[in-house]
């Protein structure tokens, strides 16, 4: 099935039509920039251009940065606060026809490493997390997926939330070393760990091609792994969503 993925992200909206069988790109990724602050209306105008640009008729899916709950945006850590309560594809479909699915970042990330990366064929209890503008973060255990997991916006023990001190934008920001952030990163990590006593953590988004230069700071019991899909999981992951819920 072909499918439209769109993964909103803090800073590039990106979309391309995927093969939800195997979840390989049919197209050339496009992206524009996520408008600053997130408004609604902004973020949906840029939705209808990127929709435009490959003139899809088709469904739709949706990753969003926010707690969704049966396409209903209930949390707004990096946007604009009148999301929350936001029915998206009502919203949506003021401007759009297609038909539309949506799923929480993290979670359209962590399908697509589960059932065309990394984590395919992979049992116990599995940990992803997606390292970016925020932390994105799901679990999985024996192949089902608890949705929603925000354990990016967890305190840690200095009394910061966990994704104000080590997403990859803080560390471009305060011009960390890949070594120093490794460190600091390595003390969620364990944190974490802690919480979801995982059997596989795989790590994801853009930092995961510099795996090798920092694995070595991680120390948790858990294995750790880098993901496959790197910045495309968002994309994939939102149109093998929509692939299960749109009807044949």
């Amino acid at each position: 099935m072909e499918i439209l993925g769109i993964d909103i992200g803090g800073s590039g909206i990106k979309a391309a039509v995927v093969d939800t069988l195997s979840g390989e790109l049919l197209t050339e990724r496009f992206r524009v920039e996520t408008p600053p602050e997130g408004k609604r209306e902004d973020i949906r105008n840029a939705v209808v251009e990127v929709i435009a640009h490959f003139k899809w008729e088709g469904a739709i899916g949706f990753g969003f940065p926010a707690v969704v709950s049966d396409g209903c945006i209930m949390t707004a850590s990096n946007i604009d606060k009148d999301w929350i309560g936001t029915k998206l594809t009502e919203y949506f479909g003021e401007k759009i026809s297609n038909p539309i699915f949506v799923l929480n970042d993290a979670d359209a990330a962590a399908l697509a490493e589960m059932n065309f990366g990394v984590g395919k064929d992979k049992k116990g209890v599995i940990l992803l997390l997606t390292i970016g503008t925020g932390i994105g973060t799901a679990v999985f255990s024996d192949n089902k997926l608890f949705p929603n997991l925000e354990l990016g916006q967890i305190f840690l023990k200095n009394g910061i939330i966990a994704e104000k001190h080590v997403s990859a934008y803080i560390r471009e920001i305060q011009g960390l070393s890949i070594e120093k952030w490794a460190i600091r990163f390595n003390k969620y990590l364990k944190q974490v760990e802690s919480y979801v006593n995982p059997d596989l953590i795989i790590i994801g988004g853009g930092i995961s091609r510099k795996f090798q230069k920092f694995s070595s700071f991680l120390k948790t019991r858990a294995q750790i792994l880098p993901a496959m899909m790197e910045n495309n999981a968002g994309i994939i992951g939102a149109a093998y969503f929509a692939s299960l819920k749109v009807k044949v």
